[in-house]
């Protein structure tokens, strides 16, 4: 059997395999694993501060992007500093199923 590997198959292939691993993340788990809840609360409605968002049905995009320019130090403040220093336990496909969860609430 002669078998015949494009490069368009591989990268089908592995953007399917990407697409199937962020998909199988499951971004409750991962709110609680990571630590999300204990300032944002079990429901991500209830923070522990009234200064602390509530995450629960905020826009995946948007909740996105805060999470990786808090990881990176884009968004710098005193509202950020306590978060920074839990960001580098969550990758970015973690954070995504976070994000994409939080949509969903």
């Amino acid at each position: 059997m002669n078998v015949k590997i494009t490069l368009s198959a591989l990268i089908t292939a592995g953007m399917l395999f990407g697409a199937t691993q962020a998909s199988a993340l499951d971004g409750a788990q991962l709110y609680k694993t990571k630590t999300c809840f204990s300032c944002h609360g079990q429901d991500a409605k209830t923070p522990i501060m009234p200064v602390y968002p509530k995450l629960a049905g905020q826009n995946a995009a948007y909740a996105l992007q805060q999470m990786k320019d808090i990881k990176s130090g884009a968004r710098s403040n005193s509202m950020s500093a306590a978060m920074k220093g839990v960001m580098h336990l969550v990758t970015e496909e973690e954070m995504k199923a976070i994000a994409e969860w939080l949509a969903t609430l």
